[in-house]
This record gives structure tokens, sequence and C-alpha cells, in this order.
């Protein structure tokens, strides 16, 4: 039993030196670790937050132009004779359009060629129909009297009138309503955080939408026209108005909010 003891003894002695580095060492590490887990971090900045703003901006400016759409549409019993009669018509109102210094951007929209059903029996075909719609521009004032010029040319159609401004005059009009909706927005930014005493830092987005369409004056078809007779259109005074250029600015502005 003594004998035991001494060799126990005499065994550890041997392999204390070769341990206490290592435990020393995990000694350390777990003072570090304490130590880091007992430091108080220094107060931490508050993180920055955002208000989203709309502005607004609009600007009037005069009609100048107007878009008309007309055009031809015949009936009858043989492809062969709408096809002939629609060429007929057609090619008179062009050349009366062409012959005018006022009109503008004239194109071809459509030429289209349908057989027309029995009401009876849907498999029947009766005859057929045909029409070429052209476009164009001109000045509002003069539009009364092109339109009754071009039904007694042979005009069948009158599809549409739409009054604009030019092009020239909607491209200066949206910028500044940019410039007033990027003013309206900012504005209004400043407003609400000065008065939440809140610090702005900077704008973080900016998205403009574009001003709206022009609205459309539509004119219909007649049975009178559809005959052929013309209609008295000279005198019928037509009244552009102006159009309104509508802009909306949206800011997304980066503020600092205010310390606890």
């Amino acid at each position: 039993m003594y004998y035991s003891l001494i060799n126990f003894k005499v065994d550890f002695g041997k392999t204390l030196p070769r341990l206490l580095p290592a435990l020393c060492l995990l000694s350390l590490v777990g003072c570090q670790a304490a130590q880091s887990q007992s430091r108080v971090e220094p107060n931490v900045p508050f993180q920055s937050q955002t208000l989203v703003v709309s502005g607004r901006g609009m600007v009037d400016i005069p009609k100048t132009n107007a878009r008309v759409s007309l055009g031809v549409q015949v009936q009858g019993e043989t492809s062969g004779l709408v096809q002939e009669e629609l060429v007929k018509r057609s090619q008179a109102v062009v050349n009366l359009l062409k012959a005018r210094q006022d009109v503008t951007k004239l194109e071809t929209t459509s030429i289209t060629l349908n057989p027309r059903y029995s009401p009876k029996n849907g498999n029947q075909i009766i005859g057929y129909s045909a029409s070429n719609l052209v476009r164009f521009q001109i000045p509002p004032d003069k539009i009364g009297k092109l339109l009754d010029e071009a039904v007694k040319t042979g005009a069948t159609r009158i599809d549409g009138v739409t009054l604009v401004a030019s092009d020239e005059a909607i491209a200066v009009a949206q910028k500044q309503a940019i410039d007033a909706a990027s003013k309206d927005a900012r504005s209004q930014a400043d407003a609400a955080l000065g008065a939440l005493q809140l610090k702005q830092q900077e704008i973080v987005s900016i998205q403009i939408n574009g001003a709206r369409p022009p609205m459309s004056v539509a004119m219909e078809t007649t049975d009178s026209m559809q005959r052929g007779a013309s209609m008295n259109l000279a005198s019928t005074p037509v009244v552009a108005g102006e159009q309104r250029i509508e802009t909306f600015v949206t800011l997304q502005v980066r503020y600092q909010p205010a310390q606890q």
C-alpha cells in the first residue's frame, strides 16, 4: 500500500510540470471571456428612418392642335365593287387633306374589308363592307369647315376629335410641372420634420409620375353621313380651351429620430 502511494506521488510529480502551461492558458482564456462579458458597450447611435411625401405640380397650356380621325365606309353586294368605290372615295378625301396647308401629320390608320352575313342565316353572305380611316392634325378653329368639306368629298365616318397642345408646349410644361411638384414635396417634408423637431439627413429616392393624357372629344357617325348626305359643320363653334399637365413627385427622405 505504501509502495503504491510512493509510485503515485512520483508519477504525479513528473506529469504536473507538463500540465501546468496548459492549465495557465485555460485560466487566462477564462478570465478574458469573463471580462468581455462584463464590459459595458458604449451607446449605439439611433438608426435613421425615412419619411415619404408626394408633391403635385400643375401647368395649364392652350390647346393649339386638333387630332382628327375620319374615313370612308362603303357597302356593296360584291367585294370588287366595294373596293372600287372605297378607293374612289378615299382618294378624293386624301387629296382634299393633302391640298390643305394647315393639315399636318396625315397618315392611314386602318383599311378593312369584311363580309356581311344575313341576320336570318348566319352562314349566308349578303354583301361586303370596307373602310379606310386616316388621322391628321389641324388647328381647332379650322375643324368645322374641313369636316364639312370632307363629308361632301366622300367621308362617311368621323371617329373622333382630340384637342391637345403642341408637342413642344407639352414638353416644356412637363418640366415646369416636375419642378413645381418637386418643390411641393420638399416643402411638405421640411414642414413635417420641422414641426416634429427632427433632423433631415438626405433624400433616398425620387419617383416621378407622368402627365395625364389628353381627353378625347368624340363625334359620332350619323345615318345621314352613312347615306352620303353632307352635314353643315362649318358653323359649329369649337372652343379648344386649355390642357392641364399634371405631375406627381414622390420623395423618400431619411431623417434622424429625436434622442430619447
